[in-house]
């Protein structure tokens, strides 16, 4: 017994040692904003030109909590001269201060530490981290690669995650995949528009000080700012009104959880919570962050389930804390590493780009008392509303759900293999029928699939899913027994590829 109670007792204190180690204070840049009292200026000299040449920005902060509690320019805008993110050519200077431009979570964490440090723990802190990172690893170049569609890459550009020299291109037999290398920064700007507005990338600024077009606009959730700051609260509270009530409106999360590879805002809208808040969403109140039924909500919304105070659970920015399964990746597994690391690493360096700061991170991130007390939590959501045998019945169906996805991808990884081991995976990956039904099959049907089991949506689940992944299997084993019966033919893979038909694969939307 004593052994059982000093166990206990060592992964508490492992735990707890492991959380007091990512403090908002081990970030250098943080301390120094958060003890720094600028000189002669105040938010009336921000205003004199602002509000002529700005008067939306101006708008959206006089009709915000901040400006009724007296938090304005100054407090967000300016910093230290010597800042990371100061910009050094802002006309309006005093003698220990200039402005920022690009505003990360350190501003932020001044007065919203608890919700900083909670949205670091989270997955969401690991948005850029987890493909821009320059640790090398082949699943950052790979998702690198592909946002800029595999298309040549050459020298010191296109370097958006900082690894310079990608290689060679994916084709290159003709101009039309030399875009890139004709055209780095036209490469770099389309970039700024897709993947980076969701997940974020490493912010640039010039040697003023002022944000580069390649990287900045950007809301993306996890951007990675010169001053250690992960993200900038952009993504769910918009500038400049900062409102937590907009925030936590499932059309806030729809911004990027939407589309054919991770559809949960449609999800959501087929689903019977989505038809009661369509249709009663007068019902609702998102001013407050606790949701008693009856008073603030009707069903469950996405801030409901992953975020809200609800049934004794108390609010929180940490997303992943309620999740028992990891339902995006290529495999679901259970999430068994308790809180992120990829936004402590880079919030620790205080900005520096390097191996150890910019890392994949921790897919198994969520509750660290374990996947079971995530599921418990998320239990006593739906338990406000549904009694206990409806909630247990509906999780058995979604483990189910996630068992049978998995069955699947198993065959489909053993098939993978197979045709890699003996050469039959064509170099360009993306002309590969066989390679392609595996990638729709995890990145936009399974995920579908599994997301529509877990959030009540029955089309998601099967039409979009489930059914199409039957059907990629159909497929894919097809073109594994064609490509085996031509290797015993012709001995040689590349005479079988080269030999093959057009094979053409079915839509995925």
């Amino acid at each position: 017994m004593k052994k059982i109670v000093g166990a206990g007792l060592s992964i508490a204190a492992l735990t707890s040692a492991a959380f007091a180690a990512n403090s908002l204070d081990s970030n250098p840049n943080y301390k120094k904003l958060k003890n720094f009292h600028p000189q002669g200026v105040s938010n009336d000299q921000c205003l004199m030109c602002h509000k002529t040449m700005d008067p939306g920005i101006i708008a959206d902060w006089k009709h915000s909590k901040h400006a009724k509690a007296g938090v304005g320019c100054v407090e967000c805008h300016v910093v230290p001269k010597d800042y990371p993110t100061a910009f050094k050519a802002h006309p309006m200077q005093g003698s220990n201060w200039t402005v920022q431009i690009a505003v990360s979570s350190v501003t932020c964490a001044k007065c919203h530490a608890k919700e900083v440090t909670e949205y670091l723990n989270s997955g969401h802190a690991r948005g850029a981290a987890q493909w821009l990172a320059v640790n090398g690893s082949g699943h950052g170049k790979a998702m690198t690669k592909l946002s800029y569609h595999y298309e040549s890459l050459k020298g010191n550009a296109p370097s958006l995650n900082g690894v310079k020299g990608l290689g060679k291109g994916i084709r290159t037999d003709g101009s039309v995949f030399q875009a890139n290398e004709k055209n780095p920064k036209l490469a770099d700007l389309n970039v700024a528009n897709i993947c980076i507005q969701c997940h974020g990338t490493t912010i640039k600024l010039d040697s003023q000080g002022k944000p580069l077009p390649t990287t900045w606009p950007n809301d993306g959730i996890a951007s990675l700012y010169p001053d250690g700051g992960v993200g900038n609260c952009l993504s769910c509270h918009s500038r400049h009104k900062f409102s937590a009530a907009e925030a936590r409106h499932p059309a806030s999360c729809g911004n990027c959880h939407l589309g054919p590879d991770h559809p949960m805002k449609e999800v959501f809208e087929s689903s019977v919570h989505g038809h009661i808040f369509d249709t009663n969403e007068e019902d609702y109140k998102f001013d407050t962050g606790e949701q008693i039924p009856g008073k603030t909500l009707r069903a469950a919304t996405c801030f409901t389930c992953h975020m809200a105070a609800i049934n004794g659970l108390k609010a929180t920015h940490n997303v992943s804390l309620r999740l028992k399964w990891n339902l995006w990746a290529p495999d679901s597994f259970l999430r068994t590493a308790g809180y992120e690391t990829a936004g402590w690493a880079f919030w620790k360096g205080g900005g520096k780009v390097s191996k150890k700061t910019v890392i994949r991170g921790n897919p198994k991130a969520g509750n660290p008392n374990g996947p079971e007390a995530a599921r418990a939590d998320m239990k006593k959501v739906c338990a406000v509303c549904h009694e206990a045998t409806f909630t247990n019945n509906y999780f058995q169906r979604i483990d189910a759900a996630v068992k049978i996805y998995n069955q699947y991808k198993t065959f489909a990884n053993k098939m993978m293999k197979d045709l890699k081991s003996k050469g039959l995976i064509k170099s360009d990956v993306w002309s590969d029928p066989f390679w392609k039904l595996y990638y729709y099959l995890w990145h936009h049907e399974g995920r579908r699939f599994r997301h529509g089991a877990a959030m009540g949506s029955p089309d998601y689940a099967h039409w979009h899913g489930v059914f199409q992944v039957m059907q990629d299997i159909r497929e894919m084993k097809d073109i594994y027994n064609y490509r085996m019966k031509m290797l015993k033919k012709y001995k040689d893979p590349k005479k079988v590829l080269e030999n093959e038909p057009p094979m053409p694969v079915v839509t995925h939307e």
